[in-house]
């Protein structure tokens, strides 16, 4: 896998902060939002992610092992603030003479695909890994999760299969200013978007006891 990663594929563009959807870094304090999130993929979905049947039990290992000190989580939330879509950035062992790396792996509810969310939080993983100084982005997944591919297409990518699996990955360029800024205003719009929903929530959440206020008075 490593020689691989040391081959010299390049981004075919820049960087450049979603439009439509805001992704927020996570961290522990979301643990049980990110459960949630795993615990509603179907059975199906859980293997495409993983690569292998998931029970509960291991979700709830691989969620109680998350190490946000020395990974990077990110997710998007819907207006409900449900985590439909997460993405972990996980930093691969360095090796000596070779490039530093990190696999990503993504999820997304069934009802937030088709919006741009895989795109979102592939492209927030990337521009945060090369701010961490990341030379190469790599997915590992089953050959037939055909989503997984076609983001890692799309993002320019080189793939290759054998037994079953696939192996996709990415040189990066290094940081600049422009990544730096990117990944700033990215978050700032994220805690914005986050904090606006969370208001708005409250708000209906305040209106609908009112009006149920005098239903539950008779």
């Amino acid at each position: 896998m490593h020689n691989k990663l040391a081959n010299n594929h390049s981004l075919t563009k820049p960087y450049l902060a979603g439009v439509a959807v805001p992704v927020r870094e996570l961290h522990s304090g979301h643990r049980s939002e990110i459960l949630s999130h795993l615990l509603s993929l179907g059975e199906e979905d859980r293997r495409l992610r993983f690569g292998t049947q998931t029970p509960d039990e291991v979700i709830h290992h691989y969620v109680d092992g998350l190490d946000f000190n020395k990974d990077a989580i990110f997710g998007v939330f819907n207006a409900d603030l449900k985590l439909v879509g997460m993405a972990h950035l996980a930093y691969l062992p360095q090796i000596t003479n070779e490039a530093h790396s990190a696999e990503f792996g993504v999820s997304v509810l069934p009802e937030g695909r088709a919006q741009g969310i895989g795109t979102a939080l592939l492209e927030r993983c990337t521009v945060h890994a090369r701010n961490s100084n990341i030379q190469t982005l790599y997915v590992h997944c089953l050959a037939n999760n055909k989503g997984m591919m076609h983001l890692a297409q799309k993002a320019g990518m080189t793939v290759e299969y054998a037994y079953g699996d696939a192996d996709a990955y990415l040189s990066l360029p290094p940081a600049n200013p422009g990544t730096i800024v990117d990944e700033v205003a990215n978050e700032q719009w994220a805690d914005f978007d986050y904090a606006l929903k969370e208001n708005l929530k409250l708000a209906n959440q305040a209106w609908w006891w009112f009006l149920g206020k005098p239903r539950h008075a008779r």
